[in-house]
């Protein structure tokens, strides 16, 4: 089943890989539907899938509504 891509993840926005700990913050460069290319601190550039792998936000999450 497709997945609509994440409309929080854009450029700029600070994730996670959650299988990939040792990889480190990493930094959303580029976001091309569901592939998001992430520079991570220990991993460097990498491209993800994100219907393979959800990203986790480093602050709050931005899809949870806070009052």
């Amino acid at each position: 089943m497709d997945r609509f891509p994440d409309p929080f993840l854009e450029p700029g926005v600070l994730v996670r890989h959650p299988a990939e700990p040792a990889w480190g913050l990493g930094q959303v460069q580029s976001v091309a539907g569901r592939r998001v290319t992430v520079n991570f601190e220990h991993a460097g550039k990498r491209t993800i899938d994100t219907q393979v792998v959800t990203l986790e936000f480093v602050d709050d999450d931005p899809r949870r509504n806070n009052p």
